[in-house]
Parts: structure tokens; sequence; C-alpha cells
């Protein structure tokens, strides 16, 4: 009985004393990551003046001097749209490289894979000049189109499909459905984990994007997030507290849009395997 409660007591303890030390390492990990952005944050709100204090003073003259009013309506027009044009596409090849039996099927889906190795720099001189020939150049087009398909979102949905139970479709089919309306009102609601998992790909790598805006235009006006907060580095780089006021007001949408949707992405992320 003694060895029983000895050997309780021993593995309880060793129990705690490895909960402890995993939680340090964990907690260790969060801090180190944490630490850039408890930086930033921290010399955003500082003013390291004759009498240092906390103000809001460097966001208000970032917001203004760094025209951030006209660069999130431009880069929120640009990733709205080129978002739901992702998904558009995404759905429908997804679909159709899902359920459809056509010839050359596997090929298309191996050269759509193929895409996704392929840096988009390489194209741009081509995606330039196509531009250019239909009048595009410093528009919100020029922004858009290049990327309102995406292989790995069509990859994604095709993969999301795969593992749908086909049976829904077929008693769809039998009370009249076409495919059109299986996809709106069956397989899209499912899917709903990987429309908010390619979303948030999506809007982020659009909100983040500097190359597009850098290459396909120099409208002021068509100013975006990214390259205002480049042109805001050149300008302030002895001011620490205004650059960093910067990048906080430009990351603020991006953190916002993870938080509401992380639980859907993970879920999305982990339902989405390599299934044939």
């Amino acid at each position: 009985m003694n060895f029983k409660i000895n050997k309780f007591i021993k593995e309880n303890i060793s129990f705690k004393f490895t909960s402890i030390i995993s939680f340090l390492i964990l907690l260790s990990g969060l801090i180190i990551i944490l630490s850039p952005l408890i930086i930033v944050l921290y010399t955003s709100f500082f003013d390291n003046s004759s009498h240092p204090h906390f103000t809001l003073k460097y966001y208000q003259e970032a917001w203004q001097k760094g025209r951030f009013l006209l660069a999130f309506a431009n880069s929120s027009i640009v990733a709205i749209a080129v978002t739901f044009l992702q998904i558009i596409t995404s759905v429908l090849a997804g679909y159709a490289l899902a359920r459809l039996e056509f010839q050359g099927k596997n090929f298309v889906l191996l050269l759509i894979l193929a895409t996704l190795v392929i840096p988009f720099q390489i194209l741009v001189i081509p995606i330039f000049l196509i531009l250019k020939s239909g009048h595009l150049i410093n528009t919100y087009w020029a922004l858009i189109l290049p990327t309102a398909a995406s292989g790995f979102g069509i990859f994604l949905m095709r993969q999301y499909f795969v593992t749908i139970p086909l049976e829904l479709e077929q008693a769809a089919a039998l009370d009249g459905a076409n495919r059109l309306q299986i996809i709106w009102h069956i397989l899209f609601p499912l899917a709903k984990p990987a429309v908010i998992t390619l979303f948030l790909f999506t809007f982020i790598g659009e909100w983040n994007d500097l190359f597009k805006p850098l290459v396909f235009t120099n409208n002021p006006n068509l100013i975006t997030v990214q390259l205002s907060l480049a042109s805001f580095q050149e300008q302030f780089t002895s001011n620490w507290s205004l650059l960093m006021a910067g990048v906080v007001i430009a990351t603020i949408p991006v953190i916002f849009l993870f938080i509401i949707g992380q639980k859907q992405f993970i879920q999305g992320v982990g339902t989405t395997g390599m299934k044939n």
C-alpha cells in the first residue's frame, strides 16, 4: 500500500515538474516572439523629449504625413476586389478539378501547382506589357487583375471539396438543383473554413504587397498602405517614434482580421489535406 502511495506521489511530482518546465519554455518562446512587437508599440507611444512621457501625437502626425486615409482606401479597394475575385475563381476551378471528369484533368492540376513555385517577379514584364496594351497602367485594374486568380486558392478549394461527401450533391441534383446551385447552396457553406482561410491569405497578402503598386502605378492618388509606409520611412529615418507609429497603423487591420478569423483559419488548414 505504501509502495503504491509513494509511486503515485512520485508520478504526480514528475508530472507537475514536467508541466512547469513546458510552461516556462512556452512562456520564453512567447516573450521572444512578442518582444519586437512590444518594442515597436513602446517606441510609438514614447516621447523622448526633455520630459519623457507617453503620447498619441506620433500617431496623429503619422496619419496625416503618411496620407494613410487615402492609402487605406486604396489598399482596401484593391485587397477586397482581389480577394473577391480569387474566391470566385478558386471555388469554380476547385470544384471542376474535384468533381468533374475531363481529359487532362491531372495535367491541369499539375500546371496549377507548378505556378506556386514561379515568383511573381519573373512574370512582371509580360504582365506589364499586357496591362500597357490594355491602357490599364495607373488604374485600379493594374493592381487587381494580375492576382485575380491564384494557384494556391484553386488547390486549397479543390482539396476541401474532395473531403465533402458526394452524396450531398447527388441528393441536391435529384431535387433539381444545377451545378451552380449545388456550389452556392451546398458546397460553399460547407467550405466556409477554407473560404475564410483563402480570404485571410489573400487579403493580408494584398494589403502587404509593395511590388505591384511600385511597378504598375506612379499616380500619387493610387498610393497604397505599403507605398505610403515606404515613402514615410524614407522621409523620417531619424524619428523612430514616428516611424513605429506608421508601422503600427499599417499593421492594425491585418492583426484585427487574423484575430477574428483565426479559428476558421486553423480549421481550414487542418482539414485541407493531401487527399486525392
